[in-house]
């Protein structure tokens, strides 16, 4: 785990919405669905389960913060 994965682990969902928003700009040209599914391949691919763990216990208390792709993609995690 990089010290920037550690961070996110410990601090507040902040960081987690933060990181998966900016991951859904990085797809946002494809479009919402498509963006999504990039999205989620990520965060499966590169989160620490426990980041992962956070950001769908986030979504499960309401996902304040997180973009609509953002939040589909954690969705689709669960």
């Amino acid at each position: 785990m990089s010290a920037s994965d550690s961070a996110a682990v410990r601090s507040g969902p902040d960081k987690l919405v933060y990181m998966a928003n900016q991951i859904g700009k990085f797809f946002a040209h494809q479009g919402e669905e498509k963006a999504a599914a990039g999205i989620a391949d990520h965060i499966k691919k590169y989160w620490d389960p426990r980041m992962r763990a956070r950001i769908v216990a986030h979504l499960a208390d309401g996902g304040a913060g997180l973009d609509k792709a953002a939040r589909r993609a954690v969705e689709s995690l669960r």
